[in-house]
Formats: C-alpha cells, sequence, structure tokens
C-alpha cells in the first residue's frame, strides 16, 4: 500500500512534472535558440493578447514577478523577436511588441509544439483532462489567493 497520501502524491508530482517539462522543452527549443521560460512568454502573449501588452500584463498571465518577465523579455529583444517600448499615453508603462521574426519562429515550431503535447498527453482521456483542468484551475486559484494574503 502506497504510504503517500493523494495530496502528496499530487503535490510531489507537479513538482517533477515541472521539472522534466522544463528539462525536455529546452532540450527540444535548444537548436531554436530560445529557452522554455521565453518560448512559454511568447506562447502566453500570442495566446491571450491581441494587443502589445505591459509587462505588468503579461507578468499576471504567466504566473510570473515583473523583474523576472523583463529579463526574459530583454533576452528575446536582444535576439530580434520582440521590441520593449514605452506607452505611448503612459510613459511609465513598457509594452512588449512581437517583431516580425516570432511569425517565422512560430511557424517552423510549431510542428515540434504539436508533437510535443501529443506525446505528453498520450493516452490520456477527455474525460481526464476535463478533471485535471478543473483541478488545476482550482490550484492556481488558491494560489492567487494565498499571494494575495501574504
Amino acid at each position: 500500500m502506497d504510504a503517500m497520501t493523494d495530496r502528496q502524491f499530487i503535490f510531489g508530482s507537479l513538482q517533477i512534472v515541472s521539472n522534466q517539462l522544463d528539462t525536455l522543452l529546452e532540450r527540444e527549443l535548444k537548436e531554436d535558440g530560445l529557452t522554455s521560460k521565453q518560448w512559454l512568454l511568447t506562447a502566453i502573449i500570442q495566446k491571450r493578447f491581441d494587443y502589445a501588452p505591459t509587462i505588468k500584463e503579461a507578468a499576471d498571465a504567466m504566473g510570473s514577478s515583473h523583474q523576472n518577465v523583463k529579463q526574459v523579455a530583454l533576452k528575446l529583444e536582444q535576439k530580434g523577436f520582440l521590441v520593449l517600448e514605452k506607452d505611448k499615453k503612459d510613459a511609465r508603462v513598457t509594452r512588449i511588441r512581437f517583431t516580425d521574426k516570432i511569425d517565422t519562429f512560430k511557424t517552423e515550431t510549431q510542428l515540434k509544439a504539436d508533437r510535443f503535447t501529443e506525446n505528453l498527453f498520450a493516452g490520456i482521456s477527455g474525460d481526464e483532462m476535463a478533471v485535471a483542468r478543473s483541478m488545476l484551475t482550482k490550484m492556481l486559484f488558491n494560489l492567487q489567493k494565498m499571494d494575495t494574503e501574504k
């Protein structure tokens, strides 16, 4: 009989999954010259925003700090994927705007991303995905609540 409770197993497994995902994504993206965090930032901005978001908006969407997202964005700017520009209405605000290079990258890596996620979710049913989504949504809500209470 397994000595771990479901909570202990899930908590530990989330940590392991996170580490392994990061390692495998780093390996997959190495030839594209991106880190997993750089790729994640581009993916989140492309999926969540139909305008050039502020660093703060991108950080909130990514679940990261303003400073961490700014550092990732600066690296992406050096690689020519985006530009950081001051907001026209409020110079204190910095917006993240993609360059045309992101379209080429997106096209080239889409097949890799599709293959990666296909392999990651192999053998997992739609019902299992729905349960996992529900649980993760609640966990994300709880994490946000914990963060604002501190």
